[in-house]
């Protein structure tokens, strides 16, 4: 057996090895110890190997999964080895083989997925040159079979996809040395899986995937010229292949995206706006601190994942996106579905992940409750139809009729499923009690057979009491001799000639006859058949049911879609967000935006201030000044976040919003360090400024939060000044630059297109009040030791600080006042030095008046002074 073992392992030397053994499956040598620290199990020992026990650990197969969902959180992957052969007829070993590979990014089991997010398995090639890298990229989500491609240039980003899509492993070529280049810029999964290169290779890819798709070639998907994204796709779908053995129908096709279709997040901007997972190290994903989390009122899972999907990958078409506004409007009051948005939530609320389970369908693992809630969602379709239809003559959006198309009715599903299923079936095939009565007569004669054979031995019984005579004559069963006849010994001249004796007891014979054993034969094995052939029978209404795969693929998009549409209805109603207008123009005007997460945490605890903002071709830089804890940062990230709702498809917080086109958004914003990599705050910092500078359009929307903070005032001062500059005059960008150098409010007099805004404040008693609103012109005091205080440093030290503070507002009154600020408040860069006090004695001395003597000493005071 340890050799059958260890021929296993040798095939998975990466992978846990679960053997199995009668009721558990067993781990062996490493592979037992790491199981035992990774799920908190018992480690024993088994025989010896090498003059040493073998380290051993098991768990129950039949509660397998919840140790597999704890292993492929930790990025672990599974080998499961069955048993093939019945043990009561082998020889030696029984014959044992891996019948599936379990990884984080192969998922489909229920009970191993996080139902409202994604889990994706990703490939990428690479090629270009060390100067010029490019990447293909191949995203997989094989629950759903939803399969797609990229190519990009540059590994910022790659890192910026790759933050985007949070795949739960990653494939990559065995001389890859892309986690290094990525260093803690790009987000990597636990599960990082090595393949041989020659497996990226284009040629061999596209006839793979031809041959998965039915196709001549990848053009009718628009792959052409695009080798690295084909190579990935190759390299992915093989190791599906390999993980899963099975087929894998539901994989029809690929969908290319074009990184210029959507607007660029760079991965420091997805984090710093908290899209989809929370700045802070202790947030859980989804947590009330994420923009998904606000706007998420889907009714779906697939809803809910669709949703992260739009929000993560914003379109740049402004027709496509006025569509999904369209759609939203025609479900709010007024709208011409407004009527139908309760009862349309109401009954998708009833439907399951049909997108997941029609994908187990396709690879024949979905389970007895997956068909029924199939049979359910099919049942539903007639009243989604009358939600979607036309009121009043007033005709739905083209998005929502589209979608009601794509629904179907699926008559032939609905009605096999309905005949074929009970109406609650059990979790598993293999219990039985599946199929109803009637689907089946074999079925249906076994069955009635092993649960009705009582009423048969109480009619033997009956009548064989009358035929002998003997009122005392019983039948019975045992385990070991089946069933019987039993008989007194007082009776035995009565016992008829075809009787046949079957065991003597100590009062009492115990008999057989020919009729009796025909039907012991046929009870006996009436269940295991009915099971056998139940599942024979269930197998093939998969098959069936796989025949019907394009369908019902289209019909799980469109109820996800659907669900997205009227989740943001609903959240626009309930929220009162506004219908954001997409212009041609080089503008942002958002009349009383809000931040719609800080909104949301504060549950109306406290009003929000809204604000407005006004960005155009003639207003690109907005510098921002004004007190810590003012509300700088919350300003320039809801200015951010509505942007992206807009294009995203949703309605926006704000009494109204204009909105133009933009390409990218950057953000440099708060302060994080790379240690382990050798990166400083400031060098991280300097980075993304970078970033910014390099790849900012004339369309891209700026967000610049203390630049320059993290270096000597003087540095930072002259950085600040420079960058912001650069973003005014070549770039371009709309920028809202927020600063504490108010020097940087002199921009707008020295170049056009800059104005000057502040966050306002009001200070009582050497206390602050944050006001939150917004003005223009620039702030006259950072209020930093007011913040300092309300944070609880020391008494003394404020009083120390203050001290300083005061000393140093005498030296810089004495330097010029400049018509923007009113007089500076702080050191400056741009202001001359105060005159160093040798100079006024040195112009105080007349040199024709002073003897020799009175000039030396005149000169000793210099040089003491000096």
């Amino acid at each position: 057996m340890m050799q059958q073992y260890l021929r296993i392992k040798a095939e998975h030397p990466d992978m846990l090895l679960f053997y199995r053994m009668g009721d558990f499956y067993e781990l062996f040598f490493h592979d037992a110890e790491r199981a035992a620290a990774l799920l908190d199990i018992t480690l024993t020992k088994r025989g010896q190997s090498a003059g040493q026990p073998i380290p051993m650990a098991g768990v129950p197969y039949h509660a397998v999964e919840g140790y597999l969902a704890k292993l492929v959180r930790a990025g672990v992957s599974v080998a499961i080895c069955e048993q093939q052969g019945d043990p009561a007829k082998s020889k030696g070993p029984v014959e044992r083989k891996v019948v599936r590979v379990v990884t984080p990014g192969t998922l489909t089991d229920e009970a191993l997925l996080d139902d409202r997010r994604e889990s994706l398995l990703c490939a990428v090639a690479e090629g270009g040159t060390a100067a010029a890298p490019r990447f293909g990229i191949a995203a997989l989500e094989l629950a759903a079979g939803r399969f797609a491609v990229l190519e990009l240039d540059g590994v910022a980003a790659l890192a910026a996809e790759l933050e985007r899509l949070r795949p739960a492993e990653l494939l990559l070529a065995d001389d890859s040395r892309l986690p290094e280049r990525l260093g803690t810029g790009g987000r990597l999964p636990a599960s990082i899986a090595r393949r041989q290169p020659w497996l990226f290779d284009a040629d061999s890819a596209e006839r793979l995937l031809c041959r998965q798709f039915g196709t001549r070639d990848l053009a009718g998907f628009g792959c052409t010229g695009l080798a690295l994204a084909v190579g990935a796709a190759g390299c992915l779908l093989q190791y599906v292949r390999d993980t899963q053995r099975c087929e894998l129908p539901h994989l029809r096709g690929l969908s290319t995206e074009r990184r210029d279709d959507a607007l660029i997040l760079d991965a420091a901007t997805r984090r710093n706006l908290e899209l989809l997972a929370p700045l802070r190290a202790d947030g859980e994903p989804g947590d009330a601190h994420t923009l998904a989390s606000v706007m998420d009122a889907t009714r779906t899972a697939m809803g809910a994942r669709l949703l992260r999907r739009w929000i993560g990958r914003p379109l740049r078409n402004a027709r496509e996106v006025g569509r999904r506004h369209d759609s939203i409007e025609a479900l709010l009051p007024g709208g011409a579905l407004a009527g139908s948005r309760a009862a349309l939530r109401e009954e998708l609320a009833a439907i399951a992940d049909l997108e997941r389970i029609v994908g187990r369908i396709a690879i024949a693992t979905a389970r007895p409750r997956d068909l029924a809630a199939l049979r359910d969602a099919l049942a539903r379709l007639p009243a989604l139809h009358a939600c979607l239809a036309s009121k009043d003559d007033v005709p739905a959006p083209d998005l929502l009729a589209a979608l009601d198309a794509d629904l179907g009715e699926h008559p032939d599903t609905r009605d096999l499923l309905t005949r074929a299923l009970v109406e609650t079936p059990p979790v598993l095939i293999r219990d039985g009690g599946v199929l109803a009565a009637g689907f089946d007569a074999e079925l249906d004669e076994l069955r009635d057979l092993a649960e009705h054979g009582d009423k048969f031995l109480l009619e033997l019984e009956r009548r064989e009491r009358e035929r002998t005579g003997i009122a005392a004559l019983k039948v019975g069963y045992n385990r070991v001799h089946g069933y019987y006849i039993e008989l007194g010994r007082a009776h035995a001249d009565k016992v008829p000639t075809d009787y046949q004796r079957r065991q003597t007891l100590k009062g009492a014979e115990r008999y057989i006859t020919p009729e009796l054993k025909r039907f012991e034969d046929q009870v006996l094995s009436a269940r295991e058949r009915a099971l056998a052939l139940e599942k024979s029978l269930y197998d093939a209404l998969l098959g069936t049911l796989g025949k019907s795969i394009d369908g019902l693929q289209r019909l799980a998009r469109a109820l996800a879609t659907l669900d997205v549409l009227a989740g943001l209805a609903e959240r626009a109603a309930m929220l009162d967000w506004r219908r954001p207008t997409l212009t041609d123009d080089i503008v942002i005007d958002i009349a009383d935006g809000r931040h719609p997460v800080v909104e949301r945490v504060l549950g109306g605890a406290e009003p929000f201030i809204p604000n407005p903002v006004r960005l155009d071709d003639g207003r690109r830089m907005l510098v921002i000044t004004g007190p810590n804890m003012g509300g700088k940062s919350t300003f320039m990230r809801q200015t951010a976040l509505i942007v992206l709702m807009a294009y995203a498809g949703s309605f926006v917080p704000a009494a109204a919003a204009r909105i133009g086109p933009v390409d990218r958004i950057f953000s440099r914003i708060g302060a994080a360090d790379d240690l382990a990599g050798g990166r400083s705050t400031f060098m991280v910092e300097m980075e993304e400024t970078a970033n910014i500078l390099h790849n900012a359009t004339d369309r891209s929307l700026v967000l610049m939060d203390e630049v320059g903070r993290g270096t000597s005032t003087f540095d930072g001062l002259s950085l600040a000044w420079a960058c912001g500059v650069e973003l005014a005059t070549r770039v371009r960008a709309l920028t809202l630059f927020a600063t504490h150098y108010f020097e940087l409010t002199a921009l707008p007099q020295e170049h056009a297109g800059i104005a000057n805004l502040h966050l306002d404040a009001v200070e009582h008693n050497d206390r602050i009040v944050f006001m939150h609103s917004v003005r223009e012109g620039p702030a006259n005091q950072s209020y930093g030791l007011q913040v300092a205080a309300l944070a609880g440093v020391p008494a003394g030290v404020i009083a120390r600080a203050r001290e300083r503070l005061r000393a140093l507002e005498e030296e810089a009154a004495a330097q010029p006042a400049t018509a923007e600020t009113g007089g500076p408040r702080q050191l400056s860069l741009f202001a001359p030095p105060a005159p160093h006090p040798a100079l006024h004695a040195l112009e105080a001395l007349n040199p024709d008046a002073l003897t020799p003597q009175d000039a030396l000493a005149a000169l000793c005071r210099l040089k003491r002074m000096l």
